[in-house]
C-alpha cells in the first residue's frame, strides 16, 4: 500500500483545528480476504473494529484516537484484532500506529494494489511466523580456555605474572571468544531450522543477542519446529540461550506496498 495508509501519524497536534483530521483518520490493523468476519475484540482506544471491502479484499479498521501512544492496552488490542483475523485465514498485518486519512483513500488503495495484495495473502496462506532469539551464555569460559590454545597460553601467562592490565586483556579475550562461540552456535541453529521453514529472515543482533531470526512455517509444522528448537537448545545450551515466540501474524514475510514504478 502507498504511504497514506502505511505511515504512522503519532505527533502531537498543533493549533485549535489540527486535532480534527486525526479524529477522522482510520487506524489500520491489517488486510485480509473479503470473506472474513468482523473481529469482535475492541480495537485501539476501545474503538469498535469494522471492515472496509473492495476488490475481493478488506481492511480491518477503527476510528483513530486523537492521540495515539504505544500503551500496553492498545498494543494488546492491536494484537487481539490481528489474532482474530489470523484465526480465519491469511492476513497482512500492519505494525502498530498505521493510519489512513479517509475511508475512500484506503478503498482506492485496496483497488489499485489488489493484485499485489492478493499475491501477498496467497504467500502466507496456511502459514504462521515464529521468532527465535539467542543470547550469549557467559559461563562456559573455562571449557573455552581449555580448548583454545591462544587463550590457554594467555591465561597461563596471566597466572604467572598477574597484574591489572594482564587481567583486563585476559577478560577481553575470553569475552570475545565466548561471543565467537555463541555466534557459531547461532549459525548452526539457523542452518538446522531453516530447512523446516518456507522462508527465513534474519533480524538485527548485537554483542549479547547474537541470534534473531523469523521463520515462516506451515501451520502443520509447528510441533516439529518447536521440537527442533528444543533439541538445538539442549545441544548449544552452554553457549547460547534460545527462546522462541509464536505463532505470530506474518509481520516479517509480507510487503503491503507494491514496488513503486520508475518516475512515479
Amino acid at each position: 500500500m502507498t504511504a497514506p495508509a502505511t505511515t504512522a501519524t503519532t505527533g502531537t497536534a498543533v493549533g485549535p483545528d489540527a486535532a480534527a483530521p486525526a479524529r477522522k483518520a482510520l487506524y489500520v490493523y491489517g488486510i485480509a480476504p473479503a470473506e472474513v468476519r468482523t473481529p469482535r475484540s475492541p480495537g485501539v482506544d476501545g474503538a469498535p473494529v469494522r471492515l472496509l471491502t473492495e476488490s475481493g479484499l478488506c481492511a480491518a479498521v477503527s476510528d483513530a484516537p486523537p492521540r495515539l501512544r504505544p500503551r500496553r492496552r492498545d498494543l494488546l488490542a492491536h494484537q487481539a484484532v490481528l489474532d482474530e483475523l489470523a484465526a480465519q485465514g491469511p492476513v497482512l498485518p500492519m505494525r502498530f500506529a498505521v493510519l489512513s486519512p479517509r475511508p475512500d483513500t484506503l478503498l482506492a488503495q485496496l483497488h489499485s494494489d489488489s493484485v499485489h495484495l492478493a499475491a501477498q495473502l496467497d504467500g502466507v496462506r496456511g502459514c504462521v511466523e515464529f521468532n527465535v532469539k539467542g543470547t550469549v551464555v557467559p559461563g562456559h569460559f573455562a571449557d573455552l580456555v581449555r580448548r583454545d590454545d591462544k587463550l590457554r597460553s594467555l591465561a597461563l601467562r596471566t597466572r604467572r605474572r598477574p597484574d591489572y592490565e594482564a587481567n583486563v586483556r585476559l577478560g577481553e579475550a575470553i569475552a570475545l571468544g565466548v561471543r565467537r562461540e555463541a555466534r557459531r552456535a547461532a549459525r548452526e541453529v539457523v542452518d538446522r531450522l531453516a530447512p523446516l521453514a518456507v522462508r527465513t529472515v534474519r533480524g538485527e543482533t548485537d554483542d549479547e543477542q547474537v541470534l534473531s531470526a523469523s521463520f515462516l512455517l506451515h501451520s502443520a509444522d509447528e510441533t516439529r519446529f518447536r521440537e527442533a528448537v528444543a533439541a538445538r537448545a539442549r545441544d548449544c545450551g552452554d553457549r547460547l540461550a534460545l527462546s522462541v515466540t509464536g505463532p505470530l501474524p506474518c509481520y516479517s514475510f509480507v510487503d503491503p506496498s507494491p514496488a513503486t514504478p520508475a518516475g512515479r
